[in-house]
């Protein structure tokens, strides 16, 4: 028992006590958000970005540039998010779900490809090609932008890109040596999928109505 804590939990020897429980309390709120997110509620946004934040903050003093982007990213869209999503298409209704259009599916390749030199050009300035994981930090930045971009449009779609991310994320968060968070992705993972098809319920139930 003691070895697979020790597997699990070793890295944390070395870290302060104060980050190990920053990281636990942005898992907490990044569960939280992701929750809020599937259950179609406008707290996904506060909730995220108390968790981001933190994350900004914890993966600056790791070194870690490309999570921090992507968390920085997410502080961002989520204020950008929360206006959409109680944005007024009416008198009577806010941004509802829909479907992504042939026009967002082009922007989202082109968010995906900028992003993918953004952060390419960002680790060559800070000199972090350093190892393959700087090459599966790039795509999956890139991933979770477009995810983020489409979850704050409340676009179906979004689900599938956080889906595709998280199961990268899994393995990558472990191999940094954070359990917590490559746990929080795990979960992540199984809301997303429920996520997407309680969001496709919602759409076709809309559509049918």
């Amino acid at each position: 028992m003691n070895e697979i804590f020790n597997f699990l939990f070793g890295q944390y020897n070395e870290y302060e006590n104060l980050d190990i429980v920053l990281e636990i309390i942005a898992v907490i709120f990044g569960f939280l958000s992701v929750w809020y997110s599937k259950q179609n509620k406008i707290w996904v946004f506060p909730t995220g970005m108390i968790s981001t934040s933190i994350f900004v903050y914890l993966l600056l003093k790791w070194g870690l540039l490309g999570d921090m982007m992507i968390n920085g990213y997410y502080f961002i869209m989520s204020i950008y998010g929360w206006y959409i999503w109680t944005r007024k298409v009416d008198e009577a209704h806010v941004t509802p779900i829909s479907r992504t259009t042939s026009k967002e599916h082009l922007q989202s390749v082109v968010i995906f490809i900028a992003t993918i030199i953004f952060v390419y050009i960002i680790y060559k300035i800070f000199d972090k090609w350093t190892s393959w994981v700087a090459y599966v930090d790039t795509i999956t930045t890139a991933i979770f932008f477009v995810g983020m971009w489409l979850m704050a449009k409340r676009k179906v779609e979004n689900w599938i890109y956080w889906i595709v991310g998280d199961i990268i994320s899994v393995p990558l968060y472990f191999y940094k040596g954070f359990t917590f968070t490559s746990l929080q992705y795990l979960g992540f993972t199984f809301i997303a999928i429920f996520g997407y098809l309680a969001w496709k319920k919602h759409l076709n139930s809309n559509l049918t109505t």
